[in-house]
């Protein structure tokens, strides 16, 4: 199956991606789906987990890399936090402190916009829309929305034991 030296896939993703192929029209359909398998389990999509998807999926890995580099979403050379929050900047955040909430979010953790923390725990990312205007500014931190917030109450949340963590 995966035949190249360092394998990054695991027995249970190389199933999992498996598994969906027969909901798609083709398997190249699939690849989207498996960047976020990967991405779930690693917090990350190294180049050898590139290699891997594609000699799963059965074409050349610069297809899955051009899948990759097309969206922002996905980190390529280290993992992202345990807790990947997007502050929106869409014109409604804006309006709202939204950049001023990412500004006083970062340098509360000591990093910059698309950081991470030295201990892994919390990355940091402005978002162009999470589609939640009336509840601006509003941060994605992995699945949970978190609405309506001020610096004040996004530093508390962000806190909040790893619960929300991925």
């Amino acid at each position: 199956m995966i035949a190249h030296g360092r394998r990054v896939l695991t027995p249970e993703m190389v199933a999992e991606i498996e598994a969906l192929a027969p909901r798609y029209p083709d398997r190249r359909a699939v690849v989207l789906p498996a960047l976020h398998i990967v991405n779930r389990e690693l917090r990350h999509v190294p180049l050898d987990a590139v290699v891997d998807i594609a000699e799963v999926l059965g074409f050349p890995p610069a297809e899955v890399q051009d899948t990759l580099s097309f969206y922002q979403f996905f980190h390529q050379k280290k993992p992202h936090g345990k807790v990947r929050a997007f502050v929106c900047r869409s014109i409604a955040c804006a309006l709202r402190g939204g950049d001023e909430l990412l500004d006083t979010l970062c340098h509360a953790n000591g990093i910059e916009p698309y950081g991470t923390t030295g201990d892994g725990e919390l990355t940091i990312e402005p978002a162009e829309c999470l589609g939640a205007c009336d509840f601006a500014p509003c941060i994605l931190a992995n699945d949970d929305l978190l609405k309506n917030m001020t610096p004040e109450a996004a530093e508390a949340e962000l806190k909040k034991p790893r619960a929300r963590a991925t």
